[in-house]
């Protein structure tokens, strides 16, 4: 007996999101992180990644005196980015 296909949608930024069912079939707790592995015939392996979790990279790029920057600045300069607004500096 196979499993019944679980469908999902592509946003324009290219992120899927994974129900909790399936995270929770491959052993993903929420703050985990997943890896895809590419197969033949244009198929992939979702799998549990290894090493450290998402929530042990909090504060990584931290430098004193460095201003804190909002969510909202990050998504506003990423969709300038994607949109090529963004002017940057040799």
């Amino acid at each position: 007996m196979s499993a019944q296909p679980i469908r999902s949608t592509v946003t324009a930024r290219g992120q899927v999101t994974l129900r909790r069912s399936l995270l929770a079939h491959v052993g993903v707790q929420p703050g985990g992180q997943v890896e895809f592995v590419p197969l033949p015939g244009g198929r992939l392996e979702v799998r549990p990644a290894e090493g450290k979790s998402l929530a042990s990279l909090r504060g990584i790029l931290k430098r004193p005196g460095q201003r804190v920057v909002t969510l909202e600045e990050i998504e506003e300069t990423i969709q300038k980015g994607w949109a090529g607004l963004l002017e940057f500096e040799d």
